[in-house]
């Protein structure tokens, strides 16, 4: 292996595991048992996905990291209160924080998505990244409103289903419509 090959995360089913493991876990035993075990089960894989992070890729991105702290503050509050509420704001508040933190990058010039993406990306010009940002963050803001919106309409089930499979699935959807960007200000040559 080159260190090229080294540079950036490694693709496969660790990298899936690590990304979505504790919110399949978070699904599955909702769906079997409840919010209250579902979200003592999130509490648990997010560190081991913390950990796996740290022993196959010796990194531990920042998203995962104020994901996990934000899952064990709000899952401890949800449990100790005996309070869904807690669990149902956290991806409120994780979609409001980035979605400020890179808007506010951008305001100042600064593309700080570039932080997050840059070793899986190929080589993007500045503007480029900066188009990223300010999408990402505003797509954040959205994410934030439309959680708000589903767990004060919906019940936990369908809240729990769509914050796993239809925020993931957005996610994506929303990466595929930055390849125009990536596209016009990235150096493909350089991607393989």
């Amino acid at each position: 292996m080159n260190a090229k090959q080294q540079k950036g995360p490694k693709a496969g089913v660790p990298n899936i595991l690590i990304d979505f493991g504790p919110l399949l876990v978070f699904f599955g035993v909702n769906f079997s048992y409840g919010i209250f075990p579902a979200t003592l089960s999130l509490m648990a894989t997010m560190p081991a996905a913390m950990a796996i992070s740290w022993i196959k890729r010796k990194h531990i991105p920042p998203v995962l990291w104020v994901s996990g702290i934000l899952v064990l503050i709000f899952g401890g509050l949800t449990l100790y209160f005996d309070d869904e509420r807690f669990i149902k704001i956290k991806p409120t508040i994780i979609f409001s924080l980035f979605g400020l933190i890179l808007l506010g990058g951008y305001l100042k010039g600064k593309a700080l998505i570039k932080f997050i993406f840059e070793p899986a990306f190929p080589p993007i010009a500045d503007k480029g990244w900066m188009i990223i940002s300010r999408n990402y963050g505003l797509l954040n803001l959205l994410l934030a409103g439309f959680n708000e919106f589903l767990w004060r309409s919906f019940s936990t089930d369908t809240w729990v289903a769509i914050k796993v499979f239809g925020f993931t699935g957005l996610t994506f959807l929303f990466f595929l419509s930055q390849i125009p960007v990536i596209m016009k200000y990235g150096d493909l040559k350089k991607l393989g």
